[in-house]
């Protein structure tokens, strides 16, 4: 309970057990500190400097010995505006900073990302982005090449998605592969075959491109592409081929 409320306060678990030995012992070495808190004795020594500096321990010359001392606890009110303050400065620099990351942000942007997902978790973490990201979109659509042999795998992991994504305002254009499909709302859906699905359900939103299929053992695998000269590419194929069917 006592080790909690310091670690709250922004100790770590050494500086804790330093600390705690500290205030045990009173006015007494290094050597006997580390003892206590059965830490090496180098870095017990750092870690006086530092609650020093946090004004939890100071020290004193005795018998031309060196021997730290704890201060009164009540002095751990004072470590914790300490830090306070110290956060505060950070956010400012953070906030300094953040133009400057951004920048180096959008720059590694330009390079096609590619991610891996497995399981049932992760393919709802795919379809909870595509939600995610074309909702925020000014049209806000996505297209998908939907497989009758994949389709399944989806609703089982997420069986609210076209609801939420009505509830969203999310428009959608479909073309199908193999038989069934209907649609629910804000959707429109077209047909390429009506015979077996083909082995990917494929996404194409908010310039990602993510592709769904099942694996040996029947788990559903997902990648995701975040490319936008890739998303545009895709777009154009799939326009293309609406306009066909």
């Amino acid at each position: 309970m006592l080790e909690n409320i310091l670690k709250k306060i922004g100790l770590s678990e050494k500086e804790i057990k330093v600390y705690l030995a500290s205030l045990k012992l009173g006015p007494a070495p290094v050597r006997k500190i580390a003892q206590v808190a059965e830490i090496n004795r180098g870095t017990t020594y750092d870690i006086l400097k530092s609650l020093i500096e946090l004004g939890l321990v100071s020290y004193l010359h005795q018998d031309k010995h060196q021997n730290f001392i704890a201060e009164d606890p009540a002095k751990l009110k004072d470590a914790l505006e300490k830090k306070q303050q110290d956060l505060e400065k950070t956010k400012i620099e953070i906030d300094q900073v953040i133009p400057q990351l951004k920048s180096i942000y959008n720059l590694s942007g330009e390079k096609p990302v590619a991610k891996f997902y497995e399981g049932d978790a992760g393919v709802k973490t795919i379809l909870q982005d595509v939600l995610a990201t074309a909702g925020k979109s000014q049209t806000k659509e996505y297209y998908v090449y939907s497989s009758a042999t994949v389709k399944k795998y989806l609703y089982q992991v997420y069986p609210n998605f076209s609801k939420d994504r009505v509830a969203g305002g999310v428009k959608v254009k479909v073309i199908s592969i193999g038989p069934g499909g209907q649609t629910v709302g804000l959707d429109e859906r077209k047909w390429l075959s009506q015979e077996a699905g083909a082995p990917t359900y494929t996404l194409i939103y908010g310039g990602k491109i993510a592709m769904i299929a099942v694996n040996s053992d029947n788990r559903p695998i997902g990648i995701l592409i975040e490319d936008k000269n890739i998303f545009q590419t895709q777009k154009m194929i799939f326009e293309f081929t609406w306009s066909k069917l």
